[in-house]
């Protein structure tokens, strides 16, 4: 692994000279009682705040997150609508509705239900009963139903996570990390605008019994509108929320609180403080130059690199020296170089979190060099390899 040579080592450690120190800064910027967190911003894609992601955990309720996605990727197939009916089995109704004690939408043992219906019981109500019943109704069994929510998880880019169920009740195998849970929860929002607004639903009404909404962050004031709590003996109180306010919008998911009051209590703080901490700035324009990439065998020494589009970044207010940014490549790149090939990554980090990748592009196109210029270049590469 290469970072930079020659003028582009300068280019990558001082081009972000303003808001960058290359000191090592290992303290986290925030603190919390959960033992996994992890948060983004949704416009930037930057990790605001990350603490054991990766680390698996049983989901509880938070599995009925890729119960959802599931269904609305279904209905946006054309597969399933909203008015589709479900009929209730008796597995639904023993394992998840009024008999079992836990979340459940009361659906009556027989009866049939429109789907949107069941999706409302589910996010609103987080029915383990509405869930069963949309598995079994999909996929002929929980289990089956199961099977298709790992897959579905696999095909998002979520290699960690395992559903043994529908609903998140304990079964063994069955983990999610706070990394994959805040990917999915971005996701779903921006994959299915359409079906978010349950998400923001305070209450949901079935067989004439009112249910308020778990998520205590739509109680607060302060721009929360999804998305999901859960609990187990195990892993303790979590949550996946959601918060839109002075024009940005996060996600977070925390997991291992002690209960619920401190559950809503550390949602709260890490949200709030995910908007007030930080500032967005552009730290190139569309088009600029961000770096140069060395080149070997090239009719000049080096490539110019840029961004797709604007480079924007969040910037912790009050510690702006926290702020690391490189240029990261493999090389020297051999000529010839097209213009648009993607060359590397721009990294940028917050203390020790990894927050931002930034695909980098050639700018220009490089072609090859003459035969005086390969042969420097080689000796180049010969001294430099061997001192690298």
């Amino acid at each position: 692994m290469v970072i930079g040579r020659r003028a582009a080592q300068v280019a990558a450690f001082l081009v972000l000279l303003l808001f960058i120190s290359v000191q090592s800064a290992q303290a986290q910027l925030f603190e919390t009682k959960a033992k996994q967190a992890f948060m983004i911003d949704a416009e930037t894609g930057t990790i605001l705040f990350s603490k054991e992601p990766d680390t698996p955990f049983p989901p509880a309720s938070l599995a009925k997150l890729m119960t959802m996605e599931v269904v609305f990727h279904a209905i946006r197939s054309g597969s399933l609508s909203l008015d589709d009916t479900f009929q209730v089995s008796e597995n639904a109704w023993r394992t998840g509705g009024a008999p079992s004690g836990g979340s459940t939408m009361f659906a009556a043992l027989g009866s049939t239900i429109r789907l949107e219906d069941l999706i409302q019981g589910v996010i609103v109500q987080s029915a383990n009963d509405g869930c069963i019943i949309i598995a079994e109704g999909m996929a002929g069994s929980e289990a089956d139903f199961a099977q298709l929510m790992t897959e579905r998880a696999r095909a998002l880019g979520m290699t960690r996570s395992v559903f043994k169920n529908s609903t998140g009740l304990p079964a063994e195998g069955q983990v999610v990390t706070a990394r994959e849970l805040t990917m999915l929860a971005l996701h779903i929002w921006q994959e299915y605008p359409e079906f978010y607004q349950y998400y923001t639903q305070t209450d949901f009404t079935w067989n004439k019994i009112l249910q308020r909404n778990r998520n205590p962050l739509l109680r607060m004031d302060i721009g929360a509108d999804g998305m999901k709590t859960g609990y187990t003996e195990e892993s303790g109180y979590a949550i996946v929320g959601s918060i839109a306010r002075d024009g940005r919008r996060l996600f977070a998911t925390m997991s291992g609180m002690e209960s619920a009051e401190e559950r809503a209590e550390e949602a709260r703080k890490l949200l709030d403080w995910g908007i007030r901490a930080f500032e967005k700035t552009e730290i190139f324009a569309e088009g600029e130059t961000v770096g140069e990439a060395a080149v070997f065998g090239g009719e000049k020494g080096d490539v110019k690199l840029t961004a797709e589009g604007p480079v924007s970044i969040l910037v912790p207010v009050a510690n702006r020296d926290r702020l690391i940014a490189r240029i990261v490549y493999q090389g020297p790149v051999e000529a010839p170089v097209e213009e648009g090939t993607e060359i590397g990554t721009l990294k940028v980090w917050i203390g020790d979190t990894l927050t931002q990748e930034t695909p980098l592009y050639a700018a220009e196109t490089v072609g090859v060099g003459k035969l005086h210029q390969r042969a420097l270049g080689a000796v180049e590469e010969l001294l430099i390899g061997w001192l690298r």
